[in-house]
């Protein structure tokens, strides 16, 4: 008998004699003991929630297959989400939010009534205005202002709805993250692309539901969390993929094992978490079987999805991208692949874009023009590669940071930086968004003359979220998950749609 017989063999035998263990009086006594004190919880939780607000998908939800295609609420106008992040907050003043009038202010002392009764990550004592660092000219027929380090984003200006008044609450990269990503500052929640995994599932069983790329050679601050799933099923968290080596770390088959051993192993070990599935109904156990046979089948598809290599000269000249490396224009090339096969949901992290101006690389006439070099082409070709494919009008694409950047100087310590930057700002920044069934050259929302504070159209994360799920198909207050005997959804108790904007 040959190894991959004898290793089979002892696995349906392991199985066999759990199956068996299964059937013993003891277990029939612990199994009723544990159904009797269900039914009493049951009654209780169902007696004290109160619910009338259930998940989109209970209906059509199978346990067995957690990522089987499934049909929104309503008829959405996207199918499927690219989200570019800016970790570390990109500057709208330098961007698209154009302020003449703060020009005049430079060099200046803040006032006071900027100052006072505020908080900041870092602005101590009296800092000085700092006006634009860029110039601005209006582009298209919608008339947008984009600044000079965008020059390929504003030949798309007329594709782009700007929503110019975003707020947040929190004013430290991690928690505003989180807030951003997962309508808490707080550890814990599910992130968006896990809410929209869970309603919708997967168009490609062979590929996951959501996807992670990251860039700027670290994480996010507030880690894998902004992609995790919370307390969902841990079968909708973020998979984060490689734009260099291996796609995915440890999808390949150990030394010694070929595919048709590692199938057998597999279906050998989720025939044991089947029968523990029916012991117990966790829904933790059908993730763990879900993510052994997704694992299988991502051998093949996955390396096959994320090679650029064989893509024409004309794609990558218009990315900017270079096969083999880690790089940001990969790693959006890589989203346009994956919504192509039928992801849902890709997040893309690009890290680097913190401010403050206490060295060149974080200065915002020097480490900030080369960040904004490194995205401009590869965001500007993704909008114009979606529309050729006839993609756009379906996927929603969303572009922004965490939260904005003051109109006056960084001074740590009462001290003006070394380098020109701006501190955190949680009043007013600038996000983007592109197609799914959002406005061509559109900008909602308009701040104060110096761009400190939001004036009209004030929109915060928890809007942002209800309008990206409204457009996927969802009513961001029915879609639900209970957990710990209560209701719970992406916006909270907070959020409205942004019709506005809505085309």
């Amino acid at each position: 008998m040959t190894q991959k017989e004898l290793y089979t063999q002892r696995l349906v035998k392991e199985a066999n004699e759990t199956m068996m263990s299964y059937q013993t009086r003891r277990h029939f006594i612990k199994e009723s003991a544990m159904g009797l004190g269900s039914l009493a919880l049951g009654a209780l939780l169902g007696s004290s929630c109160g619910s009338k607000t259930t998940t989109a998908a209970a209906s059509v939800f199978d346990p067995a297959n957690p990522l089987a295609s499934r049909s929104p609420q309503f008829a959405g106008k996207a199918k499927s989400v690219i989200y570019l992040h800016m970790a570390g907050a990109p500057s709208q003043l330098e961007l698209f939010d154009y302020k003449p009038e703060l020009a005049k202010l430079h060099g200046q002392d803040c006032p006071q009534s900027l100052l006072e009764g505020k908080r900041f990550a870092f602005i101590r004592g009296v800092p000085k205005m700092l006006g634009p660092q860029a110039a601005f000219k209006q582009h298209g027929h919608s008339g947008a202002w984009i600044s000079e380090n965008l020059p390929h984003l504003t030949t798309v200006a007329d594709e782009v709805c700007f929503l110019k008044a975003v707020t947040t609450d929190q004013f430290n990269h991690a928690p505003a993250q989180l807030m951003m990503h997962t309508g808490s500052a707080r550890l814990g929640r599910p992130s968006i692309g896990s809410w929209v995994t869970y309603g919708l599932g997967s168009d490609n069983q062979n590929l996951p539901g959501f996807v992670v790329l990251t860039s700027g050679g670290r994480f996010p601050d507030a880690g894998k969390s902004v992609w995790g799933s919370g307390f969902l099923p841990s079968v909708y968290q973020g998979v984060q993929c490689r734009s260099e080596g291996d796609p995915v770390l440890f999808v390949k088959d150990p030394k010694g094992m070929n595919r048709d051993l590692r199938k057998a192993s597999i279906d050998a070990i989720n025939e044991m978490n089947r029968i523990k599935y029916q012991e117990y109904k966790d829904p933790e156990i059908n993730s763990r079987i879900s993510q052994y046979e997704m694992a299988y089948r991502m051998q093949i598809s996955v390396p096959e999805v994320m090679d650029i290599s064989n893509e024409p000269d004309y794609i990558h000249e218009m990315y900017g991208t270079q096969p083999g490396k880690a790089c940001f224009a990969n790693n959006v090339l890589l989203a346009r692949k994956l919504v192509e096969k039928g992801v849902r949901f890709v997040q893309l992290f690009d890290w680097g874009w913190d401010s403050h101006g206490t060295d060149a690389n974080l200065a915002i006439d020097v480490g900030f023009i080369n960040k904004c070099r490194s995205v401009d082409r590869a965001c500007t070709a993704l909008l114009l590669d979606l529309k050729q494919r006839g993609l756009l009008d379906e996927t929603l694409v969303v572009w922004g940071g965490e939260f904005g950047r003051t109109p006056m100087m960084e001074n740590r310590e009462g001290k003006q930086n070394p380098f020109k930057g701006r501190d955190h700002h949680v009043e007013a920044f600038t996000i983007w968004m592109a197609g799914g069934g959002i406005k061509k050259g559109f900008s909602y929302g308009e701040t104060d003359e110096i761009g400190y504070s939001a004036v009209s159209g004030k929109v915060e994360p928890f809007d942002i979220q209800a309008t990206i799920l409204n457009q996927l198909g969802f009513d961001h207050e029915q879609f639900t998950y209970q957990f710990q005997g209560r209701f719970f959804r992406l916006t909270d108790v907070h959020g409205r749609v942004i019709n506005e904007v809505i085309g």
